[in-house]
């Protein structure tokens, strides 16, 4: 019975060992490069007016904290906005979902490229305690 025994050869820096019967059939490939995807730079605000405290809501002394979900887009535009978790009032959720709808972004950034993103917002409507 014949032994192959295996010889140790240095490929790229690596420490690796092929049989001699093989070692005429190796063929070395340059190395795979895997890149990570650039970090995402998340949205942030540009001109967002408050929306107003409904009369109504006064009137009947309604708070709350709505959250809401919106996508903005590449443009930094809302294209999409809705209610997460209720503040509790249909009213309050409403007059955010509107006020929100018209405000404006610096988009979300992937390297260099503005990309879409959906960004969590709370809005809070709380009563002076004057």
């Amino acid at each position: 019975m014949t032994t192959i025994r295996a010889i140790p050869f240095l490929a790229l820096g690596l420490a690796a060992s092929v049989s001699p019967l093989l070692a005429a059939d190796v063929i070395l490939l340059p190395p795979i490069e895997i890149r990570a995807a650039s970090p995402l730079v998340p949205a942030a605000y540009r001109h967002t007016p408050l929306p107003p405290y409904p009369a109504v809501a006064r009137e009947r002394r309604l708070e709350g904290v709505v959250l809401l979900s919106v996508l903005v887009g590449r443009s930094g535009r809302v294209v999409d906005a809705g209610v997460a978790a209720s503040s509790g009032s249909a009213l309050l959720d409403e007059v955010a979902v509107a006020a929100v709808r018209k405000w404006t972004f610096v988009p979300a950034r992937r390297g260099a490229r503005a990309v879409e993103s959906v960004v969590e917002i709370p809005v809070k409507f709380a009563l002076s305690r004057e």
